[in-house]
């Protein structure tokens, strides 16, 4: 009876941590250093790192921003210099959470059913972890390279002031490259589970935030008016909820349906044909059937999103303003003053003013020397060239993608959200993005949501991907 209790309770443990794969135990750790943006405090995560990589030959720099506790870190693995170095950027901040609505504590790194729980799984410690663990395999495999390889860790990512285009222009020394990669396109495996097509994304959606703001009359509540600003702001979001954006597709987007088309069964495969033929009410009827799919209906036209709100003070007063900030992730090329003509058309209404919005992505308004700086970096992303397909990373990438997943399709992308990569595009330097593991529908809808996770079994081949990659582009040639 004693041996089948000590049995009974050597089964009850969980499995010592150092049985998970060790990319799997680092993306657990890094989701312990809570990083929600704001504030950020990616400064812990950056201390953490410095302990991981010392004593492996790297250069360590920790560069701290004008915001207490925000730092970005890079760790460079020298090379001969035959070659430019090749960078690997991966953001360490996250987006907060609710928590209520989580079934498990979304910073204690929580591993169960064959995945990694936590804010930032996906986006984008898990990618962190992918980058790291590859770069340090460089190291304690003593590779030779013609390049050094340079592994940045960004602070304010997730929409604040001090991001990758800050760190260019304080240490653009540090981060200077011929090619870099960067968070962007998925690797999607499919109902069988298999992978199903490997996305490299190009390009970035931009990131443009409107504020509709409604006018009436301030007056007591026992004495309501026909002008009141909340139901007009009320009309016009209704009216903005029935509206939809036209199709824009890029010439990377054309080839990813065309890859979509490629891999699917009927009636999809046809579907995604008709989106990209010139006949307009099959395009229609297309666009209809594909935007069942929010990630594709995203892809293929500028966005929008109502995400904060701001009405009245008190409960007896009837608010003079009430006002809504609409993010719009947008095609290259679409500008701020387009989407403001844009939206004026569809509300219609003169009590209703749209200007670009005051706050950056939370509540904390902006200065107004702020607001120029971002109305700068979203006319210059929007001015941004795709990075080429004709060049030796994406080239490298896509050999090793199809070798790791041999099931899959590999095709260019438009990023439906945005990245840092802007620093290096607006300076000529080519950025691929990448998720670098397989994920399916059900974990894509989780991120930014809850109970966010990425199966370990991915974590572990999104490394040989990207390690590989590395030797192909980086180690020194005999």
């Amino acid at each position: 009876m004693r041996r089948l209790l000590l049995a009974l309770t050597l089964l009850a443990v969980p499995a010592p941590a150092a049985e998970l794969p060790e990319v799997a135990q680092l993306l657990a750790d890094l989701i312990r250093i809570d990083t929600s943006n704001p504030p950020g405090n990616e400064e812990k995560l950056a201390r953490f790192l410095e302990k991981r990589f010392a004593g492996l030959g790297f250069t360590i720099d920790i560069i701290p921003t004008p915001v207490a506790g925000k730092a970005h870190f890079i760790a460079r693995l020298k090379g001969n210099g035959k070659k430019r170095p090749v960078l690997l950027a991966a953001h360490a901040d996250v987006v907060g959470v609710e928590r209520e609505k989580w079934t498990v504590d979304p910073f204690a790194g929580v591993v169960k059913d064959g995945a990694v729980y936590g804010r930032g799984a996906i986006d984008f410690k898990g990618g962190l972890a992918v980058f790291a663990q590859a770069v340090l395999n460089l190291a304690r495999n003593k590779v030779a390279l013609d390049r050094d390889v340079i592994f940045l860790s960004e602070a304010d990512e997730e929409g604040g002031l001090y991001n990758t285009t800050w760190l260019a222009a304080q240490a653009w020394d540090k981060i200077d490259c011929e090619f870099a990669l960067n968070e962007g396109g998925w690797i999607i495996k499919g109902k069988d589970g298999k992978t199903s097509y490997v996305s490299i994304s190009t390009a970035d959606k931009g990131n443009v935030s409107l504020t509709l703001t409604a006018r009436g009359t301030s007056t007591h509540s026992s004495m309501p008016r026909p002008d009141n600003a909340i139901y007009t702001l009320a009309r016009a979001l209704a009216k903005l909820s029935a509206y939809e954006t036209k199709v824009k597709l890029t010439p990377e987007t054309r080839m990813f349906f065309e890859t979509l088309a490629d891999v699917s069964p009927e009636p999809m495969k046809s579907t995604f044909r008709d989106l990209l033929s010139d006949d307009p009410k099959k395009v229609a009827a297309a666009d209809k059937a594909i935007s069942e799919d929010t990630l594709l209906h995203a892809i293929m036209r500028d966005t929008i999103a109502p995400v904060l709100m701001n009405a009245g003070f008190r409960g007896n007063v009837i608010p003079g303003s009430a006002e809504v900030t609409l993010n719009f992730r947008t095609i290259p090329g679409t500008t701020a003053e387009e989407l403001i003509d844009e939206i004026k058309g569809v509300v219609e209404d003169p009590r209703v003013d749209v200007d670009v919005a005051v706050f950056a992505t939370s509540r904390t308004a902006m200065t107004p020397e702020q607001k120029k700086q971002s109305m700068e970096y979203q006319r210059m992303r929007s001015r941004l060239k795709p990075s080429p397909l004709d060049n030796e990373l994406y080239q490298t990438l896509v050999k090793h993608a199809l070798a790791v997943y041999p099931t899959a399709k590999v095709t260019p992308y438009l990023f439906q959200a945005g990245t840092d990569s802007a620093a290096w595009r607006s300076r000529g330097i080519p950025v691929y993005g990448i998720y670098p593991y397989p994920i399916d529908h059900e974990d894509l809808k989780r991120m930014h949501g809850n109970d966010e996770r990425v199966p370990i079994a991915s974590l572990v081949t999104g490394v040989d991907l990207i390690y590989k990659t590395l030797v192909d582009v980086a180690a020194a040639k005999p």
